[in-house]
């Protein structure tokens, strides 16, 4: 699923990579960037600068000038990608519905004892506030 920055084209699973980078700390050069992705995945150098790239034409990422380099900011933020995420998930496979989804995860058994009772205690506190 990918999700729209400001109106313009949505991020991609790829792009959603460097983002992570992003929001685990910003503002990073693009350098940073490249050396925590290389290390961490197949990726080579020009295909983290293009991703860079396309999120900063895309608004996601802002660029501002630090001597020779540029420092890159994460624009678009995590809670809101992964908003749109969700929704794109339970949107195209459950109808928009959520409880269809925790009743296909029980029946897989994809939920553990510590879910189960996560899921107890959130229910509990949307009845407390109705």
């Amino acid at each position: 699923m990918i999700t729209p920055v400001n109106n313009q084209a949505p991020v991609s699973d790829a792009e959603s990579v460097v983002m992570e980078v992003l929001w685990q700390r910003s503002p990073r050069t693009s350098e940073e960037v490249v050396a925590e992705l290389v290390a961490s995945s197949q990726w080579q150098e020009p295909t983290i600068k293009t991703l860079l790239n396309r999120l900063l034409k895309k608004g996601a990422v802002r660029a501002e000038k630090d001597g020779r380099r540029y420092r890159y900011h994460a624009v678009l933020r995590r809670e809101d990608w992964v908003a749109g995420q969700s929704r794109g998930l339970l949107d195209r496979l459950f109808d928009g519905r959520l409880a269809p989804m925790v009743a296909h995860l029980s029946s897989q058994r994809a939920l553990s004892a510590e879910d189960i009772a996560e899921l107890r205690r959130l229910l509990e506190e949307i009845d407390d506030g109705q």
